[in-house]
């Protein structure tokens, strides 16, 4: 019998190594990919040197044209099930700070990982964004919001990295008919988020552990709706197997404003620090909620990790990294 594999870009990230390890514990044998320009190899300490298991680093936007199929190394005698897109910076720190590296991996990453796909007749599965929707005028969002995206302001390299992404990706499945899946993915946090991320979550951890002044861009009022890991990591696992092809909604629907999470985050570490209110970071959304209605209906997955357990959970991975 051919090997199963499964192909996961960004594997090395936040969410892409929590995937590898479930995906590996399922069975399955995974190549990784990751250029390491965001992701860390420590993410995927418990998998590497272990059988079934190999980690390519590697542009996803530049081919490698040596090897035997496709732009990346998959054995021959391999069965490539699905291909799993998840590579792209993701934080605003990291896509500001690369964002032609951005654009390239929204476009041509997704092609060659589309390709892989159609060469291999598997499954794929690209890890789109609630970026997509913008600053929306339509609240909670729902899967047939087309958006309110600035095309050319600072976010857009992300933004619309990830809407070219979706659009690639449903025309391989009209012209192809490849297996495609669209995950809308909303904020996720838990273990391995990097404490230099730049977003709300791992800065009000690192500023209040270390009693610091907690940053708040803004008057704190925007919201946004916070998914623990796990909970992803199985709605991201539901799509996969799914039938389903149209984008689909990941997140949790309980909303936040980022002031609020701020105070949850200080009370829970027993912080003497002071709220820092900051200018507003342009283009920022001013509010972000998912409607999970299709993810209920089609995948029957819903988030069951509550805020206040998944943040005594991140908390402790937090404080076990600063030193």
């Amino acid at each position: 019998m051919k090997k199963k594999v499964i192909v996961v870009t960004g594997a090395a990230g936040f969410i892409g190594s929590h995937l590898c390890e479930s995906l590996y514990n399922d069975g399955f044998e995974i190549v990784g990919i990751d250029n390491l320009i965001t992701g860390r190899l420590e993410n995927l300490a418990s998998l590497l040197g272990s059988p079934g298991f190999k980690f390519i680093q590697i542009d996803v936007s530049e081919p490698v044209r040596s090897v035997e199929r496709g732009a990346w190394s998959v054995e021959r005698e391999a069965e490539v099930v699905a291909v799993v897109h998840l590579a792209s910076p993701a934080s605003p720190k990291d896509y500001l700070a690369h964002p032609i590296e951005t654009l390239r991996t929204g476009s041509f990453g997704t092609y060659y990982a589309l390709e892989l796909a159609r060469s291999s007749s598997a499954r794929f599965l690209l890890a789109s964004t609630s970026e997509v929707y913008g600053d929306p005028l339509k609240h909670p969002q729902d899967e047939s919001y087309w958006g309110n995206v600035n095309p050319i302001g600072p976010r857009s390299v992300y933004d619309e990295s990830k809407r070219f992404a979706e659009a690639l990706t449903m025309a391989y499945h009209r012209k192809y008919r490849v297996d495609t899946k669209i995950a809308r993915i909303f904020n996720t946090y838990g273990p391995r988020m990097r404490l230099e991320d730049g977003r709300a979550l791992p800065n009000f951890f690192s500023q209040s552990l270390k009693n610091e002044p907690i940053s708040i861009y803004g008057d704190g009022k925007q919201t946004r709706s916070f998914c623990y890991i796990d909970d992803m990591v199985q709605g991201l696992l539901k799509l996969l197997w799914s039938g389903e092809n149209e984008p689909i909604n990941l997140g949790n629907p309980e909303e936040v404003s980022i002031l609020q999470l701020a105070s949850e985050i200080k009370e829970l570490s027993l912080s003497s620090s002071e709220f820092k209110f900051l200018p507003p970071a342009e283009d920022d959304p001013s509010k972000r909620r998912p409607d999970i209605s299709r993810a209920e209906k089609v995948l029957g997955w819903k988030p069951t990790v509550t805020r206040t357990v998944g943040l005594a959970r991140t908390m402790e991975y937090f404080k076990s990294i600063i030193r």
